[in-house]
Parts: structure tokens; C-alpha cells; sequence
């Protein structure tokens, strides 16, 4: 050999680069696209965090999950699952090995950045009958002016009756929809600094412009509005002081590109990782270990609340397995490892100055595993060990799962977290694995069909 064979010898053995799947394995391309499918429908029934759940508990019974049950005994392969107030839920495999040998703990989101209905939402003004809205989580504003939204959600009446509402899905439902200034007049907005092309006090939703026939009526387009609300649903103005709605963007999950090879929808953030995890949930038979899959709600706004991690119910839930099996749940915690699956940005080439293009993630290279995100100085992170990254790299290049390395932007760019901090606040090893999403927290996210894939493959492998 010479030199210069051993130098690229050499090279060879010592460097490395991700691959692109769609060069070095096409063959998967036919498999993502059919587990996409189904993928798809799912983003489409569950465009809220109820939904969601909603959609997975049917999925769980028709695998033969049954609802938990803290007095009973379970046997490796049994499968349960347990809601938390409509709008969380946790799934479990039962292994063969003693809980003591620890969890194996996926958890995912189910909440998105949407806009939540005020308390006293609608209002009439100028003969045109509006719905206030609050935003929900990290969004850029602009964005969710002059397309077309829907309504979900719920609202209990007086007399107890929940009413579940989702407007503006289907082919001939009305949608909503929150105005822009045209170009002609906009030359003082145009001087607005870019958040706040569109201002909160401004996401106004347009909810009727029709007015309720007779003569000397207060507000006759308001009246319009809720008397259609009560025609279609019984509901008074009152009621929405009992209610839970949501505007999302409406319309369907798409492919994106002319091969098809990307899922344009709202909500990949995090219903990617939501729905990979479910479906290597339920494809688990008899792990080595016992499983704990959680689709948990409100990590949008910080996970606060009782459905969010920042709460104790996923700790319960597993002090309700440790007692089971009489072992302590400490012990049990402790031996345990953790997913935090949630999505990363992927690099983006038209907004190159923003990331940092050696340790970003890319479509069609795999899942990502993110050793830590948080802001600027690690603010807000879990920050894997590295006995737990090499864990986890191992069990994903023993099945052959293509995934990445990867950060969330430039270090003095901004940041982000994710529900790590709060699994590996319980002493659990966590480290965050998921799906690169191009326009993360737009109406309209996107996702490679190859990379969603791959990140099934890595939850199947977590669970064996």
C-alpha cells in the first residue's frame, strides 16, 4: 500500500459522517411511506390533546389493552393502559424481567402550539361577530392570520352534559378564520418588528357576519353566532366558561415534494414522536423489559398542570407498579432508562446563520439524539450521561436503526426544552431521541417520511 491508501485508510476508519438514507438504504423508502400512512390519519383525528387520547385508546383496545388496575396481578406480556383526565395517557407491555432490573420509559407530547378561545370569547364589533383567542405556547404570531381554522374541544353544561365539538374538518363544514391588513394600507404595520407583525390582542377569529332577524336587538350577529351554537350543540354563551376550545389549522396531513417524500401537517410537534412510540408500544409482545409509554400533555407552556410531567401522576403510576411487584419504587426508578422523544429542528439551508451546520440534525439521516437542548448555556436541560448516550446508540446500531447527532440551533440562537428535566428529576437516566421537523411550530410542520420511520425502528428496539 502506499501512503496515500493508508492515509484514506486511515481517514476511513477514524471519521464519520451521518448517512442519507434515501442514498444508502432506498429500499426503506417503500416501508415509510406505508407506515405513513396510517401515520397520517392519525394527525388528522387528533388535533388536540383530548383527540389524541381519544384516538389512542381505541388503538390500545384493539391491540388488547385494558384500563389499569392497581389491585390486580399482571404476567410478562400483559398490556394496560391508564388515561389521566381525558387529556394524558400512559401505556404498559409488562417484561420479563423483574421491575428492579428497571423501566424501559418513552415519553412523548401531545400538546401544540394552537389558540385557546379567552373565558368570554365571543364579541361583535362593527356588525361582525369575532371569537377572542389566547395563544397557546411558542408560536410566531403572523403566521395564523387568513387561514383557515377549526374549532375543538369540549364544554360542560349546566345540567353536567359534556359536548365535544370539532368544527371546520370536514368538506363542508364553515372554518374560521383571523383577517391581515391588505398590502395597500399595511404601510405602518410593515414598520412592526416581525413578532409583532400580528399582535395577541389581534388573533381575532371571524365567528359570523350574518344578523339575527328582529327589529331593536342588542348585537344581532352576536345573537347570530350563539344561536347557532345552540341550534347545533345546546350550548349558551355561559357555557364557554365550561369550556375547553381550541382553533387549529384546518385541513389534512399532505406529502410534500414531488416524490412524496416529506409530511407536510400541524402538530408533528410532538404527535410525530406520539405516534411512533404508541405503535412500538403496542407491536411489543414480551419485552425483556417492562414498558412505560406516555403521551403527556401541556410541554408546550413548561409542562405545568396535572396532566403536565411538571406533575406527579407518571410517579404514581409507577409507585402503583413497584407496589405491585413489593419491590421499592426507588429502586425501580433508578435502574430505569428513559426516551424523551420530542422533535429537534432540522437544518435548514435557507436560514443557515441560525444553526450550527456540524452539529445539526438533517432530513432523511435518521432519528435524532440530542444529548441536551435547553437555551444558550444548557438553561432548562437534561444533559444525557455518556453511559446513557452509549445505551442507547447501542441498542439503535444492533437493530440497524439509522439515526444522528444533533443540537437545536446555533448556542446564542435561543433554545428549547423538552420533558427530560422532569423524568431524570425522578433519578432516572434520560436522554431525548426524535424526528428533525423543517418549520417547527408553524401551522404547517414537515417531516421526512424516512426519519419517522427510523424513529419507530428505535422505539421497537428500546422496548425488546
Amino acid at each position: 500500500m502506499t501512503k496515500k491508501t493508508d492515509a484514506k485508510e486511515l481517514q476511513k476508519h477514524l471519521t464519520w459522517e451521518f448517512p442519507n438514507i434515501g442514498k444508502e438504504a432506498p429500499g426503506q423508502r417503500e416501508k415509510a411511506d406505508k407506515y405513513c400512512r396510517d401515520y397520517k390519519e392519525f394527525l388528522n383525528k387528533g388535533k388536540t390533546e383530548r383527540e389524541c387520547v381519544k384516538e389512542a385508546v381505541k388503538m390500545l383496545k384493539k391491540a388488547g389493552y385494558r384500563p389499569f388496575d392497581r389491585n390486580a396481578s399482571y404476567e410478562s406480556g400483559d398490556k394496560v393502559y391508564f388515561v389521566n383526565r381525558g387529556k394524558a395517557l400512559i401505556a404498559t407491555t409488562f417484561g420479563k424481567k423483574p421491575l428492579t432490573d428497571g423501566l424501559r420509559i418513552n415519553g412523548a407530547h401531545i400538546d401544540s402550539p394552537r389558540l385557546d378561545l379567552k373565558p368570554s370569547p365571543l364579541y361583535e364589533k362593527e356588525e361582525i361577530a369575532y371569537f377572542k383567542t389566547h395563544y397557546y405556547g411558542g408560536l410566531r404570531k403572523y403566521q395564523w392570520g387568513t387561514i383557515p381554522l377549526s374549532l375543538h374541544g369540549v364544554a360542560v353544561k349546566k345540567n353536567g352534559e359534556t359536548v365535544e365539538i370539532s368544527l371546520g374538518e370536514e368538506e363542508n363544514d364553515p372554518v374560521f378564520c383571523i383577517t391581515d391588513l391588505l398590502p395597500h394600507l399595511s404601510s405602518k404595520q410593515n414598520e412592526r418588528p416581525l413578532r409583532e407583525g400580528l399582535k395577541g390582542e389581534e388573533l381575532n377569529a371571524v365567528a359570523a357576519s350574518f344578523p339575527f332577524e328582529g327589529e331593536d336587538l342588542k348585537e344581532p350577529v352576536k345573537l347570530m353566532a350563539l344561536s347557532l351554537l345552540h341550534d347545533r350543540y345546546g350550548m349558551t354563551e355561559k357555557d364557554f366558561l365550561r369550556a375547553e376550545f381550541e382553533l387549529v389549522p384546518a385541513g389534512k396531513a399532505r406529502d410534500v415534494g414531488l416524490d412524496g417524500s416529506l409530511i407536510g401537517s400541524y402538530g408533528q410537534d410532538d404527535r410525530v414522536c406520539a405516534y411512533t412510540a404508541l405503535t412500538a408500544e403496542i407491536d411489543t409482545k414480551k419485552p425483556e423489559h417492562t414498558t412505560v409509554t406516555i403521551l403527556t400533555d401541556k410541554e408546550e407552556i413548561g409542562s405545568d398542570g396535572n396532566t403536565g410531567l411538571n406533575s406527579d401522576y407518571v410517579l404514581h403510576y409507577i409507585e402503583d407498579l413497584a407496589e405491585q411487584a413489593d419491590v421499592p419504587v426507588r429502586d425501580v426508578l433508578r435502574a430505569s432508562l428513559c426516551l424523551s422523544s420530542d422533535v429537534n429542528a432540522a437544518y435548514d439551508p435557507t436560514f443557515a446563520d441560525v444553526y450550527e451546520k456540524r452539529n445539526s440534525c438533517y432530513i432523511n439521516k435518521g432519528c435524532v439524539l440530542s444529548k441536551y437542548t435547553g437555551a444558550r448555556g444548557k438553561s432548562g436541560s437534561n444533559d444525557a450521561s455518556a453511559e446513557t448516550m452509549a445505551k442507547v446508540i447501542s441498542i439503535m446500531e444492533e437493530e440497524g436503526v439509522y439515526w444522528q447527532a444533533g443540537e437545536l440551533g446555533a448556542v446564542d440562537a435561543g433554545g428549547g426544552g423538552t420533558i427530560a428535566k422532569f423524568v431524570a428529576h425522578m433519578d432516572v437516566d434520560t436522554v431525548d431521541l426524535g424526528v428533525p421537523i423543517l418549520s417547527m411550530h408553524s401551522p404547517f410542520e414537515l417531516a421526512s417520511k424516512l426519519d419517522i420511520y427510523n424513529t419507530y425502528k428505535a422505539f421497537k428496539a428500546f422496548y425488546k
